[in-house]
Formats: structure tokens, C-alpha cells, sequence
């Protein structure tokens, strides 16, 4: 039960971190710059606590040179999904942004089960998984496509042809989305290793962070963004902007003690039940600065066929 509370708790937190980062971009500009705000903010986080619990941030350089070089790249990973996001978004727009990415993680989840990659738990692909999965790939885009329905107001007026042309042209788009997703679970799967490896979740999540700092600053200096701080809304700036990164950092933290526990594929299912509940909320009640989108009937039901999901997974 527990692996489930966690799971779903940590799900919720990734809108969360979501609309704060989105807060933040406004305010630096740049979607790399807040990306490596966070990241930095996260960092630092999860030094403190390694400190607090540990009281040190070293662990035996011998494992640099004795295990696989992938088990340090989660927090590559990582970035790889957060700026295939953020390419995506312009060019899939919202739905497709959510939904490909998702198939990918579950594809990747249940790969990763199926074949024990990343040395994880292995978990035989059954009928049962296949369905489960197939539920939750649904209620995603039940519960994404019902708040799109309602946001559309206006039709495309692009005719037939050219809209089948362009949507021909987005599939190089989709096939990036799906990679996207894949990486993010493979990320799930890595740092929970690391954990284990290193005997410390904490350190898990700190190296994954850290990684993943020094790949953002890199993408930084290539694109040069124009550093800046502004005041889009003509008021001071939330404090709350500033902390995505810790947030960012108990979901990492979260996912690697999930994986150990319950294996990639269910992890990462659950959290995207979290994800999906969390966002409903926000929508619901307009936090963070974003507009009210109060819950229509048809995402609670989409909600419920993703948990009806989760469970045939979970008892498979």
C-alpha cells in the first residue's frame, strides 16, 4: 500500500512542478535558463538533505570504472525529456504533447519488465499487463482530450488536403515524442539501480540531479539565452517560482525507492495516475497563477478507467 501512496504522491507533485517551472520561464525568459534553475535548486536540496542523513557526499570512485557506463546517464535521461517537451509543444500542441510521451513511457515500462533491463525486477509481459496498459493508455487520453474539447471554441479551417499533408509532416514529431517518453522511463529504471548500487536513494537522486545540472549547463552555453529577470505581471514575482527544483527532486527520490519496490512498468503507471489527478486539481481550483478549467464528468470517469488499469497490472 504504501508503494502506492507514494507513487501517486509523487505524481501529483510533477504538475505541480510543471506549472511552477512554466511560472518561472515567464520570468527568466528562457525555458533552458528555468530548466537549469530547477535543476540547481534540486541540487542543492538534495545535498542538504544527503548531509543531513548521511554526512558526507562521497561514495568509493571504484564504481565509476566497475559498473555500466549507463547507470550514471539518468539524469541525461531526464533532460532528454524535459526538452523534448519543450520542442514538442509548439508543434504537436497540448493533447499530443501529453499523450505520446505517456505511450512511451508505458511502452518503455513494460519492456523493461518484460526483458529485467537496467538490471530491474523481472516481470513477465502477460495479456493481463497488455490490457491493464492499453486501460491507462485510454483514460490518458480521455482525460486529456475532455479538456480539450472544452477549451476548442474554434474549428481549423484548413482544408482536407492540407491538413492530411501537415499531419503527415507531425509524425517525425510523434516519433520523437515516443522517444521522449522511453527515456523517461528508462530514467525510472536507471536511477532505481543506482540506488541499489550505491546503497543510498538519496545519493541515487543527488547523482541523477547532479548529471543532469551539468547536461542543462552545457545546452545553456549553446543556445546562449539573454539573462534577465522580469516582472511579466507588473508584480513582484511568487516566491513558490523558485521551487520546482526540490519538488523535482522528491520525484526522482520518490521514483527510485517505487522502482525497487513494485518494478519500472507499475511505477511508472502509478505515477501517471498521480500526474493525471494532480493536473485535474489544478485545473479545478486555477493554482499557480493559471486559468480555472473546473473537471468535467468524462476526465473522472478517464481518471477511473486509468486505476481500473493500474489494478489488472498490479494483480497480473
Amino acid at each position: 500500500m504504501l508503494p502506492l501512496l507514494v507513487g501517486v504522491m509523487i505524481g501529483v507533485g510533477l504538475p505541480i512542478q510543471t506549472s511552477v517551472n512554466a511560472r518561472l520561464r515567464r520570468s527568466v525568459g528562457s525555458p533552458f535558463l528555468a530548466s537549469l534553475v530547477s535543476f540547481t535548486a534540486g541540487t542543492t536540496f538534495l545535498v542538504v538533505v544527503t548531509l543531513i542523513g548521511r554526512h558526507t557526499l562521497l561514495f568509493p570512485g571504484a564504481l565509476l570504472t566497475s559498473q555500466p557506463v549507463w547507470l550514471w546517464l539518468g539524469g541525461v535521461f531526464g533532460v532528454i525529456y524535459l526538452t523534448g517537451n519543450i520542442l514538442l509543444l509548439p508543434k504537436l500542441g497540448a493533447v499530443q504533447t501529453v499523450i505520446v510521451p505517456v505511450f512511451g513511457q508505458v511502452l518503455m515500462g513494460l519492456l523493461v519488465d518484460d526483458f529485467g533491463w537496467f538490471h530491474s525486477r523481472l516481470v513477465p509481459l502477460t495479456a493481463i499487463r497488455v490490457l491493464g496498459a492499453l486501460l491507462v493508455l485510454l483514460g490518458v487520453v480521455g482525460t486529456v482530450a475532455a479538456g480539450e474539447r472544452r477549451r476548442s471554441a474554434v474549428r481549423d479551417p484548413t482544408p482536407h488536403d492540407e491538413s492530411g499533408r501537415r499531419g503527415r509532416m507531425l509524425w517525425p514529431w510523434r516519433i520523437l515524442g515516443l522517444a521522449a517518453g522511453m527515456f523517461s522511463a528508462a530514467q525510472t529504471a536507471v536511477n532505481g539501480h543506482l540506488g541499489t548500487v550505491l546503497g543510498s536513494k538519496l545519493e541515487a537522486a543527488l547523482v541523477s540531479f547532479v548529471v543532469g545540472t551539468i547536461a542543462l549547463i552545457v545546452v545553456v552555453a549553446i543556445t546562449q539565452p539573454r539573462l534577465a529577470l522580469t516582472r511579466p505581471d507588473a508584480a513582484p514575482n511568487p516566491w513558490w517560482m523558485w521551487f520546482g527544483g526540490p519538488i523535482g527532486a522528491l520525484f526522482v527520490l520518490g521514483n527510485v525507492y517505487l522502482v525497487t519496490a513494485v518494478g519500472t512498468g507499475l511505477a511508472v503507471i502509478i505515477v501517471l495516475i498521480g500526474m493525471m489527478a494532480g493536473s485535474l486539481v489544478i485545473d479545478q481550483f486555477g493554482w499557480f497563477h493559471l486559468p480555472r478549467r473546473p473537471i468535467r464528468l468524462a476526465q473522472l470517469a478517464s481518471l477511473l478507467v486509468m486505476i481500473g488499469g493500474s489494478a489488472l497490472i498490479r494483480l497480473a
